[in-house]
């Protein structure tokens, strides 16, 4: 092995261990250094504040309105509605659903159009 080489072999082995690589030597006699690509972070997205839509008990609805009106309203399946129709009626209160101010707002006004009761309040 002649210095030349053997020079340009210790520069290759110190140049790796930095996190670059060397190429071998090209036709021409001279090593090229590429650098790995870095992708840039994505970026964030802010998440509204969400509220929580509730659902108070009743002692004028029967259970099978307030299941129709809730899978009517919300994407709820029918056992889920009727699951927190039954919380509501066994306990006074049930959380629906959480979601953003604007939407929030909104079922509460189409709960009340059907003659029930929905309150909504920020979720923290």
């Amino acid at each position: 092995m002649t210095q030349v080489q053997s020079d340009q072999t210790q520069a290759s082995s110190s140049n790796t261990s930095e996190g670059s690589s060397v190429n071998e030597e090209s036709a021409s006699g001279t090593a090229t250094l590429t650098r790995p690509r870095t992708r840039p972070a994505p970026p964030k997205v802010d998440r509204m504040p969400q509220w929580k839509v509730l659902l108070h008990n009743d002692d004028i609805n029967e259970i099978g309105y307030v299941v129709e009106a809730i899978v009517e309203l919300t994407c709820l399946n029918p056992l889920q509605a009727l699951l927190q129709t039954l919380e509501a009626d066994r306990s006074g209160l049930a959380l629906i659903l959480s979601t953003h101010r604007e939407r929030a707002e909104l079922l509460q006004e189409q709960f009340t159009s059907k003659r029930l009761t929905v309150t909504i309040e920020p979720d923290r």
